[in-house]
């Protein structure tokens, strides 16, 4: 069964990463705009930083068997910046076009300020213009409230629900999203937000319909195989593989394909890798002898 883990933050991974995931069946990733870890101090870092999501980090993917596809935004820890806020809104437009770039994304909560608000809006006003759904990121803390101010935004924006992935829910939260037209994206980590039993729980209760999982993984204590984990959970506890492939494979390819930017025939087959090839110069190789696969 081929994987798809729809937000997983590869920048912050290392190559050896890259081959344990594919080893283990994934063959996609989608990689949302993320924070540095530590506050942004002028608009050009997120000039390298967008090009680099688009160019090297795609690149590296590919030559893994992994197809690279991103989000583009202004994260909404980033939202509280005022040396880069705007400056990152006013430079979006120029990314927001690029090949591999398949939503606006992860915009929304983590403080509640008016400032994370004021962004969401201008940035769900990008995906419209630029004819894109949207990524959306919950706050860690007082979660359903951000959640429900979230799917009241989205309403009072006349932004269609059904391009809406609403990410990081859990017990409280999904029925929320699933009473929408919004889809439902949940992070599976090693000892917060989700696990591999209760996200096996939700679906035993709520189904497949409009559920997308993935690891979130980053530069914190995270996992990269969270996806092939859980989907082997599910296995375990008797849900159906019709039900695992559309959570780990079609509904991520359903939900991003609305982007017109999705090959949906190129997906389904397994991506050639080429490591003798370079980007701008450069190999994930150090030595070694490529890897050839058509």
């Amino acid at each position: 069964m081929k994987l798809f883990d729809p937000h997983i933050h590869m920048t912050s991974r290392t190559t050896d990463d890259y081959q344990a995931m594919a080893a283990a069946g994934i063959v996609a990733v989608l990689e949302p705009a993320f924070w540095l870890g530590q506050p942004r101090t002028h608009v050009g870092t997120f000039e390298d930083y967008f090009t680099s999501l688009l160019g090297w980090e795609r690149f590296r993917a590919s030559q893994f068997g992994i197809r690279h596809l991103c989000t583009l935004g202004l994260n909404p820890k980033e939202a509280n910046n005022p040396r880069v806020a705007q400056g990152v809104i006013d430079l979006l437009p120029r990314y927001l076009d690029k090949e591999g770039v398949v939503a606006v994304g992860e915009i929304g909560f983590d403080d509640m300020t008016p400032e994370e608000e004021k962004y969401f809006a201008q940035q769900v006003e990008l995906a419209r213009e630029h004819d894109l759904p949207i990524l959306v990121h919950t706050p860690h803390r007082d979660k359903k409230r951000g959640t429900e101010r979230t799917l009241a935004l989205v309403r009072e924006l006349r932004f269609p629900e059904e391009r809406v992935l609403v990410d990081h829910n859990n017990e409280e939260t999904l029925p929320l999203v699933l009473a929408t037209g919004c889809w439902a994206g949940h992070s599976i980590y090693p000892n917060t937000k989700m696990d591999e039993d209760r996200m096996v729980s939700l679906v035993k209760t709520f189904g497949a319909e409009r559920i997308l999982i993935n690891s979130a993984a980053d530069w914190g204590v995270s996992d990269p195989l969270k996806v092939p984990k859980t989907a082997a959970r599910m296995r375990e506890n008797g849900i159906t593989d019709e039900a695992i492939e559309r959570i780990v494979w079609k509904n991520p390819l359903t939900f991003f394909s609305q982007s017109g930017r999705l090959d949906l025939a190129e997906f389904g087959e397994a991506p050639a890798v080429d490591q003798r090839a370079l980007f701008e110069g450069n190999s994930v190789l150090r030595g070694q002898a490529p890897v050839v696969k058509s």
